[in-house]
């Protein structure tokens, strides 16, 4: 059988959302326990964001974290969603944070190792659309 905790907070209003924010300087801060290899040099950074942004991922205001709201026709379809999602996190040791209410799952990747977005979260997000689009 398959056991995890779902853990939820509160929903990213629009007002803290900008879909043309610069990150902040830290964003290349990475602790020791986090691997260089999932570091965003600034060019790789601005290209991959860009390229989620067409996806309609948005930057967080004042976090360097992107966020993205997926909407379903069913709750069973949202949950399966997030089920498909959840198996993927874990195999990547990855997890979203995400708040979801009946057929509306929110979704915010942020590495807490390094303080803000790595290749992981780019990883995982282009993950999310790929899932998304075969439901």
């Amino acid at each position: 059988m398959f056991g995890f905790i779902l853990r939820t907070s509160k929903p990213v209003t629009c007002n803290r959302l900008s879909s043309l924010r610069k990150s902040p300087p830290h964003r290349h801060l990475c602790s020791k326990m986090s691997s260089d290899s999932h570091w965003l040099s600034p060019a790789d950074r601005d290209q991959l964001v860009m390229e989620l942004r067409a996806t309609g991922w948005m930057e967080v205001e004042d976090r360097d974290a992107i966020f993205k709201e997926l909407h379903f026709k069913t709750f069973n379809q949202a949950f399966g969603f997030m089920s498909r999602v959840a198996l993927q996190a874990e195999k990547m040791n990855h997890h979203p944070e995400w708040f979801n209410v009946y057929n509306k799952v929110q979704i915010t990747l942020s590495t807490h190792d390094c303080g803000g977005l790595s290749k992981r979260d780019i990883k995982m997000a282009k993950f999310i659309d790929k899932i998304a689009l075969s439901m």
